[in-house]
């Protein structure tokens, strides 16, 4: 206070307790410093923004995104951090919240990080009120990982469904395969016994000549459906890959458009392979589809190529599990579109397929793959975007000798013993009794097991040998056979089956069945098969 001389006499002071309020802005400064603590260390990426505009990031949100500092989100649109093709929505999404419309607050998106790479991401926004006003935060969550799992999923899913189908089709093929045979048997069995009474150079016997080689065709055809379904064992034999490739030509020739122009250069002095002669014909026929596929709606030029390489061991150097020397190469080219470079690498998996459903199972490639590394061999392919592809499959060659195609005009040997023969097709029983009585045989036919047995019990040595076929109704042939030898411990026995997926030659010779064999059986294979059982010296004295 001041006196009239103009000086203080006196001071007055206020002084006020302010403890709790600095207590309280410690206690504010504590929780904001522990929640920017629990901010910084969420795994999940966290942002703030208002109208559109970034504000704040946490530490994950920044490592996310691709980014080192807050200062270069801060201020900018929040699209920046958006995949293009996803920011309409995500600006519809953001003027609604400004205009306080009902929007979802969780949704998924692609997010755009600082390097320009797109990913998923898991968004769950909502509005906040601070003390200069609402604002939005945002919660962030990488589902690349989870988007991974889900396709590895429905790709695993996909296959157990293709393969799930390949069971069926293995059954399904099966079951054909046993009728198929049957039905084959006969008509090459009558063929053949038709051939033999005409005269050799007869018209007559050339087209007998073209039905037996349409029957044989047919049978490889079974065979090569077995081995598809993956319930057939496949043979490995020195052969002369031209004429098989040559013969799949012919069949190509027919069932191709004729926008496709099907162009050859087939070497005729190609080396010989260790190969099965059903599967060197399924690699030509799955590469010449997938060819035809690439150039089905414009048509085009389709290149067969079969020629002997020699190659060095710096040109087999993504093969190091092969020598050097000389190779047998097939190649297949299309003047089609192409394969797109980033799926090439994939182009040999399992059920991969660029096709659509009902064009293919994505098992081609993978299966020729698979059959050339198990000869020892490999395949590789070369192809531009609008020039085409060429595929090659190159097999080691062989230095010995191959099975000849060529036919010989070999005798057929032929006996005078006594045989049961039982099968429960009539038609078949009939043609094999014709067939084998042709070859000398005295034969006695039976069409049902029962019957059969019955027979042989009442006279067990008035048969030098039996042949029974394994399906049938009341007893298997491997039943009635077990039965047999309980009577008659040595005797002769041949198994017949169009199709088992239960038996094998291993297994049938275990039980003492001395022979084995699959339909449907040419004269001179079941002629052969006898003395082979049989084990007669005398062989050459019965041959006509």
């Amino acid at each position: 206070m001041w006196a009239e001389s103009t000086k203080p006499t006196c001071h007055i002071a206020i002084v006020q307790d302010i403890s709790k309020r600095k207590q309280a802005e410690r206690l504010v400064y504590e929780n904001e410093e522990r929640l920017r603590a629990v901010l910084e260390q969420s795994p999940i990426g966290i942002a703030l923004s208002r109208d559109g505009i970034r504000l704040d990031a946490n530490r994950a949100f920044l490592l996310m995104f691709g980014y080192e500092e807050v200062a270069e989100l801060k201020g900018k649109p929040l699209l920046n951090q958006i995949a293009p093709h996803c920011r309409p929505e995500m600006r519809s999404r953001v003027e609604k919240r400004t205009q306080r419309e009902k929007v979802e607050n969780m949704y998924e998106t692609f997010g755009l990080r600082k390097d320009g790479t797109e990913f998923p991401v898991l968004v769950s926004a909502t509005i906040i009120h601070l003390p200069d006003g609402p604002a939005t935060v945002s919660f962030y969550t990488d589902l690349t990982v989870q988007k991974q799992a889900e396709q590895e999923r429905h790709s695993l899913q996909t296959q157990l469904a293709q393969a799930q189908k390949m069971e069926a089709i293995g059954t399904l093929a099966g079951g054909i395969a046993h009728d198929f045979n049957n039905i084959l048997g006969a008509v090459l069995g009558y063929a053949e016994v038709a051939r033999e009474e005409c005269p050799p150079d007869s018209q007559v016997a050339q087209d007998l000549d073209q039905v037996i080689l349409a029957g044989t065709r047919a049978k490889d055809l079974v065979k090569q459906i077995l081995a598809f379904s993956r319930q057939a064992e496949t043979e490995q034999i020195p052969l002369l890959p031209a004429s098989i490739v040559k013969e799949t030509i012919k069949l190509l020739r027919s069932s191709l458009p004729s926008t496709i122009d099907i162009r050859q250069n087939i070497d005729g002095q190609t080396a010989p392979i260790l190969a099965d002669p059903t599967q060197i014909h399924q690699i030509l026929i799955n590469l010449c589809t997938n060819a035809f596929h690439a150039m089905e709606e414009r048509g085009g030029i389709l290149t067969i190529s079969l020629t002997n390489i020699r190659l060095t061991e710096e040109e087999l150097a993504a093969a190091p599990h092969l020598q050097p020397g000389l190779f047998v190469r097939l190649s297949v080219s299309d003047t089609g579109g192409g394969i797109a470079p980033e799926i090439k690498n994939r182009i040999f998996d399992p059920y991969f397929t660029t096709k659509e459903i009902g064009k293919g199972t994505g098992m081609g490639l993978a299966i020729v793959h698979g059959i050339a590394k198990s000869y020892g061999g490999f395949i590789d392919c070369d192809s531009n975007l609008g020039q085409g592809t060429t595929f090659r499959v190159t097999l080691p060659a062989l230095k010995e000798q191959a099975i000849s195609e060529v036919k010989t005009n070999a005798s057929v040997p032929v006996g005078k013993e006594r045989i049961l023969f039982i099968d429960d097709e009539s038609m078949l029983a009939e043609m094999s009794r014709t067939m084998l009585a042709r070859l000398g045989y005295t034969v006695t036919v039976r069409t049902d097991s029962l019957e059969a047995l019955n027979t042989f019990r009442q006279a067990p040595e008035a048969f030098d040998l039996v042949i029974t076929d394994q399906t049938m109704p009341h007893m298997t042939g491997i039943e009635l056979a077990r039965t047999m030898l309980q009577i008659r411990p040595q005797l002769p026995i041949i198994l017949c089956t169009g199709y088992s997926n239960l038996i094998s030659e291993d297994k049938v010779k275990a039980t003492g069945i001395r022979g084995f064999a699959l339909k449907p059986l040419t004269r001179k294979n079941i002629a052969e098969l006898i003395r082979q059982v049989l084990g007669r010296e005398e062989t050459d004295a019965y041959a006509k």
